[in-house]
């Protein structure tokens, strides 16, 4: 099996894991991912989480070039964005997860640290998540938010909408994407009740520990 035939599955296979677990649902949600040669792998427009075929992923030239598969998702402006702002970035993902949405909508979240500093994990994982505005779903300005912040962050949320990240390869992005929604499943379960929070020194030795990019 080719290299690309192993992210190919790879893609999908993770994609549907996320799916089983209810992470994303119906046609929701998109991935992306590097391959050897400079392009993309990307799935469909419309296309689910549960049931993506390998064959029938969008494929793109190192160029930016659609050369085959099937027509890409509308949210190409995001992951694009991603790339050409963070050079190290190998793979892309975006859900509609649940909590992560629900905790976008609650009043007073710190749009520039999206997530309360519950444990380490995404910290470690993540750095600081960014809250955006809301954008209508396909908007290529949620592209042009994300070039905004020039390549500081390897995740946001989109709010109302759902959280996309970044990471050096496909399962890294999965894995930091899960426990972004896992954060904000805590913080939703905790809400009101004056959860204990990282001090800021427990923070800081993460962040030096774990060599995390932290913004200030």
């Amino acid at each position: 099996m080719s290299e690309e035939a192993r992210l190919r599955e790879q893609i999908c296979d993770l994609a549907k894991s996320l799916f089983d677990r209810g992470l994303t649902h119906g046609s929701t949600g998109n991935i992306s991912a590097r391959t050897a040669d400079g392009g993309l792998l990307v799935s469909p427009t419309g296309t689910s989480f549960g049931r993506l075929d390998p064959s029938r992923l969008s494929r793109f030239d190192s160029e930016g070039r659609h050369v085959s598969g099937d027509k890409p998702t509308k949210e190409m402006p995001l992951h694009t964005a991603f790339y050409d702002t963070r050079s190290q970035a190998g793979a892309v993902v975006h859900l509609h997860s649940c909590h992560a949405v629900a905790w976008s909508m609650m009043p007073d979240v710190n749009e520039d640290d999206f997530l309360p500093p519950l444990t380490p994990y995404a910290i470690m994982q993540l750095g600081r998540v960014k809250l955006l505005p809301f954008f209508r779903p396909g908007d290529p300005a949620m592209g042009e938010a994300v070039r905004g912040l020039a390549g500081k962050r390897t995740a946001v949320m989109l709010a109302n909408h759902g959280p996309v990240v970044a990471g050096k390869d496909v399962e890294a992005a999965c894995n930091a994407i899960e426990e972004l929604e896992a954060t904000a499943r805590l913080a939703m379960l905790t809400c009101g009740c004056r959860p204990r929070q990282l001090k800021a020194e427990e923070i800081l030795d993460v962040v030096t520990t774990f060599n995390v990019e932290w913004e200030a």
